[in-house]
């Protein structure tokens, strides 16, 4: 049967195919990798600062008082908070391309949103090319109307109902990697000890060679690393296999962590791969958060955003609501970016005072829910008036 681009199930059948390295990549074996594994764990982390806001119609005014805002913002289930729901959906695209939840309703109102893991879900049509989802659980397979599933895709193509897997689509540049650790870790094993022939210009009986083997094999592994082995009866050992050094292995190891990082978007920095010995933190670490909240993050973010207006929103609500995340969650642990960009923000007129403070928990205060201008703090409002004649102090300024 031929493989066309629009069937979606040869995409996913990325998962567990061979490699050209031999290697089989799954979601599993791929977290073996500590570069998948760090990558995949700061784009999780960073979610968790993401809080999901629900905007009234114009946009500006957060509806607390929402029931939607308690799903999406406090918690979607009875099991997850928030904070993990939203990572989750980041863990499940960036290794399977797809996350799915589960919609439960009470009448025509959403109560929860219950996270399916990705593989045991297939997205099916039917004969009237309905979209419809297949869940396998237990052995048994049931049936979710697309109504009732929050379905969140990566990069997808034309005619595809899943979003392609960045593990699977890429896998060989995985398995290569998995490749690498396969070998040093058999080198560390042996003591890095190589492959090699004994000969000899005489005929071994058979109870000599094994007698040769066994002494041989009291020198293999790494907890024996060091010891010298003694020939006897003119017998010369000659290597086999390629030294590690030629074969450049801490380079190629070193090489698959920055490949790794292009398939996630993340800066090699960030998760700890300094090239050449030499770092970026502390100088230009702030350039580089900027480049994976734009490249990496930003993306995410607009397709879970677009995914929660089709999918959770109805004709009706559309009208009502407007969800976003909220980025600035990502300045919470910098102190100095935090204060500078709320100092522009008041100074401005963008943010009220009171607007500002509500982002480090503090109280309203009197006034402080007017704009202010920068450098003479006085409330646009009061622009070319005389405060000193309505404070009563006279005179003109």
């Amino acid at each position: 049967m031929p493989i066309k681009l629009t069937d979606g199930e040869f995409w996913r059948g990325f998962f567990g195919l061979g490699t050209t390295s031999g290697e089989t990549v799954t979601i599993e074996t791929s977290l073996q990798l500590d570069a998948v594994w760090a990558c995949v764990n700061l784009i999780r982390n960073a979610f968790i600062m993401l809080p999901c806001l629900v905007y009234k119609a114009d946009g500006v005014t957060v509806d607390t008082e929402s029931e939607l805002y308690s799903l999406l913002h406090d918690m979607p289930n009875m099991d997850d908070t928030a904070s993990d729901f939203w990572a989750m959906v980041a863990f499940c695209l960036c290794l399977d391309g797809n996350f799915f939840a589960e919609k439960k309703m009470i009448g025509t109102r959403l109560v929860a949103l219950n996270p399916l893991p990705p593989l045991k879900v297939d997205v099916c049509r039917d004969k009237r090319n309905t979209r419809y989802y297949e869940v396998t659980e237990d052995g048994k397979k049931r049936r979710i109307p697309e109504d009732k599933m929050f379905h969140v895709r990566g990069a997808v193509l034309p005619g595809c109902d899943r979003g392609m897997s960045p593990i699977g689509v890429v896998r060989n540049a995985v398995g290569n990697a998995l490749a690498g650790e396969r070998v040093a870790g058999k080198m560390f094993a042996n003591g890095f000890q190589v492959a090699g022939v004994l000969s000899s210009d005489q005929i071994l009986k058979p109870e000599q060679r094994k007698q040769l083997g066994d002494v041989l094999g009291q020198f293999a592994g790494s907890d024996r690393s060091g010891k010298i082995a003694v020939l006897e009866a003119g017998l010369k050992y000659q290597q086999l296999t390629i030294d590690p050094k030629d074969a450049q292995m801490l380079e190629t190891r070193q090489y698959s962590v920055e490949q790794i990082c292009r398939i996630f978007g993340v800066p090699p920095v960030m998760i700890g791969h300094a090239a050449n010995g030499t770092t970026t933190w502390g100088s230009g670490i702030e350039q580089l958060i900027l480049q994976f909240t734009k490249t990496c993050l930003g993306p995410m973010v607009r397709s879970i955003e677009s995914a929660v207006y089709r999918d959770l929103l109805t004709s009706e609500t559309r009208k009502k609501f407007k969800i976003r995340f909220g980025l600035e969650g990502i300045l919470r642990g910098d102190s100095q970016a935090r204060a500078e960009f709320l100092s522009k923000m008041v100074g401005s007129g963008i943010y009220t005072i009171d607007e500002a403070r509500a982002y480090e928990n503090k109280a309203p205060i009197d006034g402080g829910n007017r704009s202010i201008v920068n450098g003479t703090m006085t409330p646009l409002d009061m622009l070319g008036k005389d405060t000193n004649n309505q404070n009563g102090s006279g005179g003109n300024v």
